[in-house]
């Protein structure tokens, strides 16, 4: 069968690489064409467009680069009829994959959507038209199939998370390579400029209180390292590494961590964390009014409570961040308990078992048994 795959980010790409993987396993005829990156090309699939000429973040960006976008939309389009796949199937990556998928409905395309855009958090009203063109969503996180179920009427398939596997993978594998002789806490601000300028000098500054600790930052795909240099050149136990983000936590004590899926990765490499999040303040302002939800790390949303620590805006300060580390480092009992919510939380996230071997499942039994 011929599958188009659209990922636009670089967690897609990794997600959409085994997912590949697992569709190749089940039919020997697969043949894919994607929007992706290195891995999912790695993975067989042939790239169309690599994400990184895709990311456009923040509004001010996406007003900026507008031509671009619906000059990808209108290339995406063309490029799928020339195609003509026997599904499109997207990766998360809303903003474009939506568009794309009212207008793949209209052409008569079989529409499956992998790792759902989190409208349960903003822009709810998607929803109808993603029920209207969307022939099969599956779902990532545990608490969406009662959402769409319970609220939309929308019966979704939960595979379970594919962080999961990957994690398990990079656990499995032993990695020679030490970081450092000293006991390693993790920096992990975001993947912008413009967010790590707001995050990583307060975390920078919780350093001089640890001398005995070393931290070292996970460095952003795409950004120079001399930009790290200048932010890091006046704290002497304070390090960077690039592409080992997983290596870094595997060896790490605690981490502070910005909001995001690096939360979770945090949580599933069973590091004591803390959750960071400063934007600026009109930013901030339009967040909290626009976005409906009661945490923002992923932890703390699938458990449905507070498991770990989040300090936001003005409550991420130097001497907040020292006093929640400290905790983290000292509290015997406090680790303990943080400790029994992880393994809770990565038997949630197991379900069913591998997630891209279950999408691939559920994709290939959707679309009809291919030819093996």
């Amino acid at each position: 069968m011929k599958y188009y795959i659209i990922a636009g980010e670089a967690s897609g790409d990794l997600h959409g690489s085994n997912l590949i993987k697992e569709l190749k396993k089940l039919d020997s005829t697969a043949d894919v064409r994607c929007w992706g990156g290195d891995k999912m090309e790695a993975a067989g699939g042939k790239i169309v467009k690599h994400y990184r000429d895709l990311a456009f973040m923040g509004f001010t960006e996406v007003l900026m680069n507008l031509r671009t976008i619906f000059k990808n939309l209108a290339f995406c389009k063309e490029d799928i009829l020339q195609y003509k796949p026997d599904t499109l199937i997207l990766i998360d990556y809303p903003g474009f994959n939506l568009r794309i998928a009212k207008w793949a409905k209209e052409q008569g395309l079989k529409v499956i959507y992998y790792i759902s855009p989190q409208v349960w958090a903003w822009k709810e009203g998607r929803v109808k038209m993603m029920k209207e063109c969307i022939d099969k969503m599956l779902v990532i996180l545990p608490f969406e199939k009662d959402y769409f179920k319970n609220k939309w009427n929308w019966d979704v398939e939960y595979v379970g998370h594919p962080l999961v596997e990957v994690v398990n993978r990079q656990q499995s594998i032993v990695n020679s390579q030490k970081l450092s002789d000293r006991s390693i806490i993790a920096l992990l601000p975001g993947s912008r400029k413009q967010e790590i300028l707001k995050k990583l000098p307060v975390m920078l500054e919780v350093s001089r209180s640890f001398p005995d600790y070393q931290f070292i930052v996970a460095k952003a795909p795409g950004l120079e390292g001399s930009f790290y240099d200048d932010l890091l050149k006046n704290y002497s136990n304070v390090s960077y590494v690039a592409d080992q983000t997983y290596n870094l936590l595997s060896q790490s004590k605690a981490a502070l961590v910005t909001s995001g899926t690096a939360t979770l990765e945090t949580a599933l490499f069973g590091v004591p964390e803390v959750v960071c999040y400063k934007g600026s303040y009109i930013s901030y302002q339009i967040g909290k009014r626009l976005v409906k939800i009661k945490y923002i790390s992923l932890v703390n949303l699938i458990m449905n409570k507070l498991v770990v620590k989040e300090l936001i805006q003005d409550e991420m300060t130097v001497e907040n961040l020292k006093q929640e580390l400290q905790e983290l480092l000292m509290n015997e009992t406090r680790k303990a308990e943080l400790q029994k919510e992880y393994t809770n939380l990565k038997q949630i996230l197991s379900e069913g078992g591998n997630a891209s071997s279950k999408a691939a499942q559920s994709i290939v039994h959707f679309l009809g048994s291919p030819s093996t």
